[in-house]
């Protein structure tokens, strides 16, 4: 404390601890690329139900099963970008290949036409999305393995990820227009040709921004010393040893529960959400092609509306975290959320569909604080883990916990598939679903994120990083640094001296 002033005392960032503002930009341009794959699959997947009849089950699975590849691929990609040693660094290269190979795969996944088998959709759209993520992690893992390790200060790494998550936030603004645009029968003669068109366009995107922080960006810890591991079973320890050492990693684990908990219910909400607006809110239309256009304004102006609001509170998120702290704010702004999700229940209402609104700006403080409050946290763990083993591994500790992120989708979307079929829903019958099948789906939209976030808050309660702490472990770590280096040139001055006398 301030005795002076009674306020808490708060370390200042040095000058040399706060980043370029072009810096900045450009690792947040890959934001846009980073966040586009879950916000735009997640609204144009529908149209293998909706467009080409394909059960919502097998949809759900079919979101589910590339998460097997990814339990595999992401953690081999955060080792490979730890370990190797190239001219242009450690992550951009593998940066600048994921981009290319994810943005080309997300376009050819929605290049179906109607015609085909129920089966042939599955494994069509099955295959294009596992290689889509295994390119699309090349990306993802070692971009955000290098966002940790840009500041070393605890709360320039917060004005970082509020940045990207600012950026982040504009395929949000954009995607809930997905179902209008690809529905717009001036543009397209249906659902199935506007997913194609739209697939491009967004597959170009995510190229396009996300090679930009592989050829602008800096990398901090280029010059690592290579290390000495050779043979294939040596590597082979070595990874699995460093990824047991993450997983041991109390406070990161923590961090990925909540993650998951947080995420992983939102996005089931989600899909429930489109099925309340067209067959619920909307059920008083006089045909069904009627509810999805109306329907379809109402989520895009919603989405964008809580686009909106999520940039506000990621301004607010950062200023409280400076004020009282990661943990503390995370206190603050997921009952909130809490409170914006029940709120739905009033705001689902067939005589005034925009009264959904309402629930709006309070649940997006529940994503709006989550990944710039869990990123920076995450980085000072990665602190905290270098303090006990000696060993920078950003790249393990991105991989898993955005496996974690992954494994959040993959799990709402086998769960809401599954519980979608369960409430009775039969796409053939259109706006005639029984009551009893629309309540069950505002019960488990509005229901299942209020669990998951209440269980979400025990972890964190459970989180001890906190500033004074995060600083301190800083100060031990460069300490070490500084007599590593110190010991390594006393070697270099003696053998140097060896050198010099056998010369003589």
């Amino acid at each position: 404390m301030d005795q002076s002033s009674g306020k808490p005392k708060h370390h200042v960032t040095a000058p040399q601890d706060r980043i370029p503002f072009f810096q900045t930009l450009i690792y947040s341009i890959g934001a846009f690329a980073n966040t586009a794959q879950a916000a735009f699959i997640g609204q144009m997947v529908i149209v293998l139900n909706l467009g080409l009849g394909v059960n919502p089950a097998l949809v759900g699975l079919v979101g589910a099963l590339p998460r097997i590849v990814d339990a595999i691929s992401d953690p081999i990609t955060g080792y490979i970008s730890d370990n190797i040693r190239t001219r242009w660094g450690r992550r951009k290269p593998v940066i600048f290949f994921g981009a290319i190979t994810g943005g080309i795969c997300y376009a050819l996944m929605f290049q179906l036409y109607k015609g085909h088998s129920e089966i042939f959709y599955f494994s069509y759209f099955l295959i294009l999305q596992t290689l889509y993520f295994i390119g699309f992690t090349c990306f993802s893992i070692p971009w955000i393995a290098l966002g940790y390790e840009m500041t070393p200060d605890y709360h320039e790494r917060t004005r970082l990820q509020a940045a990207s998550n600012l950026v982040g936030q504009l395929p949000w603004l954009i995607a809930p227009w997905c179902w209008a645009i690809m529905h717009n029968q001036g543009w397209f003669s249906d659902i199935v040709e506007g997913g194609r068109a739209l697939a491009i366009i967004i597959g170009a995107v995510i190229i396009g921004c996300g090679i930009m922080p592989a050829i602008f960006n800096k990398e901090y810890f280029k010059t690592l010393p290579k290390p000495d591991i050779r043979g294939g079973w040596n590597i082979t320890k070595d990874f699995f040893g460093g990824a047991f050492i993450t997983l041991k990693c109390k406070p990161f684990v923590k961090l990925c529960l909540a993650t998951l908990l947080i995420f992983g219910g939102f996005m089931c909400a989600s899909a429930f959400t489109i099925y309340v607006v067209f067959f619920y809110v909307f059920k008083n239309a006089p045909v069904l092609d009627q509810a999805y256009a109306q329907g379809g304004l109402l989520l895009g102006f919603y989405g964008t509306f809580c686009a909106i609001c999520t940039m506000g509170v990621i301004w607010l998120t950062t200023w409280l975290s400076r004020k009282l702290g990661k943990r503390n704010t995370f206190f603050i702004t997921i009952p909130i959320s809490i409170v914006g999700y029940a709120l739905k229940w009033i705001g689902y209402n067939p005589d005034h569909p925009y009264l959904l609104f309402i629930a709006a700006p309070f649940i997006v403080f529940g994503l709006g604080s989550l990944f710039t409050l869990m990123s920076s946290m995450v980085a000072d763990v990665c602190d905290f883990d270098e303090l006990q083993t000696g060993t920078r591994r950003e790249g393990m500790f991105s991989a898993v916990y955005w496996w974690m992120v992954k494994l959040g989708v993959a799990l709402s979307s086998l769960i809401s598939g599954v519980l979608i079929n369960s409430t009775g829903f039969r796409q053939e019958i259109g706006l005639a679903q029984p009551t009893g099948t629309l309540l069950w789906m505002r019960i488990y939209d509005i229901g299942i994120p209020i669990v998951t976030s209440l269980i979400a808050i025990f972890f964190i309660m459970k989180f001890d990083i906190s500033e004074d702490r995060a600083y301190d472990i800083r100060a031990q770590v460069e300490q070490r640094r500084g007599e590593r280096r110190a010991e390594e040139e006393r070697i270099e001055e003696e053998r140097r001296k060896r050198e010099r006398r056998h010369q003589d």
